[in-house]
């Protein structure tokens, strides 16, 4: 037995409709070929796996999150944090692949193979396995037992019947049957580690099927990231401390649906910001006498990220070489536009002064974005 579906009041359809809007808003502003695209995407895959690992306690710089996304060395983050990182990028990205795969197969065995991608660093946790026996989950803070998950027994039937959830023929909105699946994952709590990592993903994978937003753009993990003690909260109120499917699994739903909602106003937020960002990225190049190449590193540094040559290679739609990579980098360096840092392989750039103070106006003139709680008024069920 897993929890049970709600049925959706109005207030629930009525925001289950303005989140459905805004993604129908932020699918139409992005369909049209944008080149700034690409790099808000990249950004916002390093969001996710930034704001999911954060709540496990692995705290690193977003510019490190996106240097190890794109095959880099961070800086500062540790190397247990970096092979923590490293596992999340391969699941998701194995999931961005999977949402367009028309053989596509959701069952025990893909679960299996995703926790084993994120966890594989670390052989005592069982990668790819269910775990063993009784699971507690503590609070750090105090040592106290938050949460017993069910007997280990139990695990692969619950697995298969929340698989049989997923893949049902019926009606269920993807938002909310995601949002099950999420929260049945966690606390039928299958793994000896990793849950919270394997729920986070399972339910973007949910997401990415159905095929409205790119599936970096449906991810709510970066909210979670950072409202990680609303989040533990509210599954600590649903899961009672124990297995209990029987509990009324609303709470939760309306916080999934208040995270997308938010997440979803942000986006546009951005989406909007992005293209006068890249725009005046444009301006700056030109203005200097460099290629329109140098654009999205340009774009890339004003948002905090750091360039090299590598990820400057894959940012650009161009073919280049090496050595013109490190020209390019050396130009906008002595144009006024970037920085650089370190000697030799290890150099690195990021944006001037005057480039950040390009973003940060943009960014200042972002209106309020509304952050009520869009069940205040409903009635208590």
């Amino acid at each position: 037995m897993l929890f049970a579906t709600p049925s959706l009041d109005s207030e629930e359809l009525r925001v289950l409709q303005e989140i459905d809007e805004l993604r129908q808003s932020l699918r139409w502003q992005m369909a049209t070929p944008r080149r700034w695209v690409g790099s808000l995407r990249r950004l916002t895959f390093a969001r996710a796996v930034q704001g999911s690992n954060t709540i496990e306690g692995y705290n690193a710089t977003l510019a490190d999150v996106a240097a190890v996304v794109a095959g880099e060395e961070p800086l500062q983050a540790d190397d247990e944090t970096r092979r923590a990182l490293e596992g999340y990028r391969d699941a998701m990205t194995y999931v961005l692949q999977l949402a367009e795969d028309p053989h596509f197969a959701f069952d025990e065995t893909l679960i299996r193979s995703l926790h084993f991608m994120m966890m594989s660093y670390d052989l005592s946790r069982n990668p790819g396995r269910w775990r063993p026996g009784a699971v507690h989950v503590r609070n750090e803070a105090t040592g106290h037992v938050v949460y017993n998950g069910p007997d280990a027994e139990l695990v692969p039937a619950l697995v298969r019947e929340l698989v049989g959830m997923v893949n049902a023929a019926d009606e269920t909105h993807a938002l909310v049957r995601a949002a099950m699946a999420h929260l049945d994952l966690v606390l039928i709590h299958p793994f000896s580690d990793g849950n919270g990592r394997m729920g986070r993903c399972i339910q973007t994978l949910v997401l990415a099927r159905e095929a409205i937003l790119e599936p970096p753009f449906a991810s709510i993990e970066e909210y979670l990231g950072a409202n990680t003690q609303a989040y533990y909260d509210v599954l600590s109120d649903v899961g009672r401390g124990s297995w209990h499917p029987e509990s009324d699994a609303r709470p939760w739903l309306r916080f999934s649906l208040t995270a997308h909602l938010r997440q979803a106003r942000t986006l546009l937020a951005r989406v909007k910001e992005s293209e006068e960002l890249w725009e005046r990225c444009s301006d700056e190049a030109q203005r200097a006498g460099l290629p329109q190449r140098v654009t999205p590193v340009l774009f890339n540094s004003a948002l905090g990220f750091r360039a090299q040559r590598s990820l400057y290679r894959s940012l650009v739609e161009d073919e280049v070489s090496d050595a013109m990579a490190t020209r390019d980098l050396r130009a906008m360096a002595d144009a006024g536009l970037l920085v650089a840092h370190g000697e030799r392989r290890g150099r690195y750039y990021t944006a001037s002064p005057d480039l950040r103070a390009v973003a940060a106006k943009i960014r200042s003139r972002r209106p309020r974005l509304d952050d009520s709680d869009p069940f205040a008024g409903a009635r208590a069920i």
